[in-house]
């Protein structure tokens, strides 16, 4: 393979693209928009309906998991009262997210490629399942 599993997941934590390692995910000026396809290589970033709703399942998770837990620990275990606690959750519930928009994208880009990196244009043809892989 061209491109390996370790450098799939050193671009996606990166927030670059897993085929190239291009840092143009997103268009210029936009913090939402991801591009249809790497301005660098051509691969194509908005795929199916699956990639939008699994990055914003992943972006829930990690606000779950990072943010809001440790604030309710925090909360009862009194190392802050309940008041900031609430008003930093609910401040927290919407910021987080936004903030962590770009990375969930190239995130869930990163899980796929990880698990299917013969469907990297950069790995056609290397590989004994090339001849199987779908069309991108």
């Amino acid at each position: 393979m061209t491109v390996s599993r370790v450098q799939v997941v050193s671009r996606g934590l990166r927030n670059r693209c897993p085929n190239c390692g291009g840092s143009h995910l997103f268009q210029k000026g936009s913090m939402f928009n991801l591009n249809k396809a790497c301005p660098d290589c051509g691969l194509r970033l908005e795929r199916d309906e699956g990639f939008f709703i699994g990055s914003m399942s992943l972006n829930y998770g990690v606000t779950l998991v990072c943010f809001l837990t440790p604030l309710m620990i925090l909360a009862y275990e009194k190392v802050i009262g309940t008041t900031p606690a609430i008003v930093l959750a609910g401040v927290g519930s919407i910021g987080f997210p936004i903030l962590f928009y770009r990375s969930s994208r190239s995130w869930w880009l990163m899980q796929y490629y990880l698990l299917f990196p013969l469907h990297l244009p950069a790995n056609k043809g290397t590989g004994t399942a090339a001849a199987g892989d779908h069309n991108d």
